[in-house]
């Protein structure tokens, strides 16, 4: 079978040297290997460690595991029962000054928006030149009226005192003094003329009918006026504006006429006291509705026509009182979290009242009798179960 075999050929013992081998001397083309194996080794005993001495990953959380809440019954306490509405702000007697006579020119304009007036002060003048020309007119015709009567009265009492002589008639008498009056009244006329005259005149000057604030000015130097323009100036009478409050039908029975109350206008945060001073007898019946009328002396943060809101000291009642912690809101309201009797939470939306020393008095929403999560609401997802632990019950 190996006869085809070759003998190694003697001339080929340099190329493979017997006594290295022996000696366990490698051949120099294999040198590498040794470094090879010692990094290896290295390498190995590296993972080897890290295995042995990593962190523990932690461990995962407890599937199904309840979280504990604290929650209270907070019952209700006696607090100042306030109430909050929003509305406008308008003048409580808000006068039209027009024009009242004839009309004409205005020549000059004496007030503007914002500036206080008097009783009978003149806000604006019309043209009178035609009606003073009228006036020297009837002004002379007194004068000779007068004069005219003067002579009458003089021409009577000489007649008199030669009726004793015989020299005047009893006639005459009686058509001398028939002159006398019938030139007396002719001077009351021509007075009376004047007068009327002086009034149109007067009547040209637009005058305030009530002292108050001037709101808004409706003419220029130069306009045309007549009585048929419309009212040419605005003027809250005695400088008092009122707000509007547009407040639920259950509330308004709550009202009364006196109570104080604060006005917030919006965009601002400067609180303007005033109180109710009319609670309209109607109810919207849409709305269900209706208007209590808060009376608020002027400032100049106060705008007519402006919105505001505004709350109302209600006398005391009895309302749910919680921690500001209990608190939460966002862009749907104020609102607590409530554990239902299945030990789930619910989103439960509420009305804030006064906050004092003793917390946030709940309005609405609330009647004291639920278990109101404390704190730590905002964590909690609406249907999530949990284990309550009552803090306790307010009085």
């Amino acid at each position: 079978m190996n006869m085809h075999n070759k003998l190694p050929d003697p001339a080929m013992a340099d190329v493979y040297p017997f006594d290295a081998v022996v000696a366990g001397q490698a051949p120099a083309n294999r040198r590498w290997l040794k470094p090879v194996l010692i990094g290896l080794g290295v390498l190995i005993a590296a993972f080897i460690g890290w295995r042995m001495f990593a962190p523990k990953p932690a461990a995962p959380p407890v599937v199904g595991q309840i979280p504990e809440i604290t929650v209270m019954v907070p019952g209700s306490v006696l607090v100042n029962d306030q109430l909050s509405a929003p509305g406008s702000i308008a003048a409580r007697r808000d006068a039209g000054v027009g024009v009242n006579g004839e009309g004409g020119r205005v020549v000059e304009v004496l007030v503007d928006p914002g500036q206080s007036v008097a009783r009978g002060q003149v806000l604006a003048r019309i043209d009178a030149a035609v009606q003073q020309q009228q006036s020297i007119q009837l002004a002379a015709s007194v004068r000779q009226a007068e004069a005219d009567a003067k002579l009458a009265d003089a021409n009577l009492k000489r007649a008199q005192a030669l009726v004793s002589k015989g020299f005047i008639s009893k006639a005459d008498i009686d058509s001398r003094t028939a002159t006398r009056d019938g030139a007396n009244a002719r001077v009351a006329v021509a007075r009376a003329q004047l007068a009327e005259n002086q009034a149109r005149i007067e009547r040209l000057s637009v005058r305030a009918p009530a002292a108050g604030l001037v709101l808004a000015r409706n003419v220029e130097a130069g306009q045309v006026v007549s009585p048929g323009s419309g009212a040419l100036f605005r003027i809250a009478e005695g400088g008092v504006l009122e707000m509007r409050a547009q407040v639920a039908e259950q509330d308004l029975a709550k009202l009364k006429v006196g109570m104080p109350a604060r006005v917030t206008p919006t965009g601002s945060t400067t609180e303007y006291p005033g109180k109710v001073w009319l609670l309209d007898p109607v109810i919207d019946a849409t709305s269900r509705q209706g208007i209590a009328r808060i009376a608020v002396p002027y400032a100049p943060g106060l705008r007519v026509g402006a919105f505001a809101k505004v709350s109302i000291d209600a006398g005391e009642a009895r309302h749910p009182v919680l921690p500001q912690s209990a608190m939460q809101a966002d862009e749907r309201g104020s609102f607590v979290m409530i554990i239902g009797p299945d030990n789930k939470a619910a989103r439960r939306a509420v009305t804030v009242g006064r906050i004092s020393d003793q917390g946030v008095a709940i309005m609405s929403g609330l009647n004291g009798a639920e278990r109101v999560v404390v704190s730590a609401g905002a964590f909690l997802r609406e249907g999530e179960k949990v284990k309550p632990l009552l803090a306790g019950k307010a009085g």
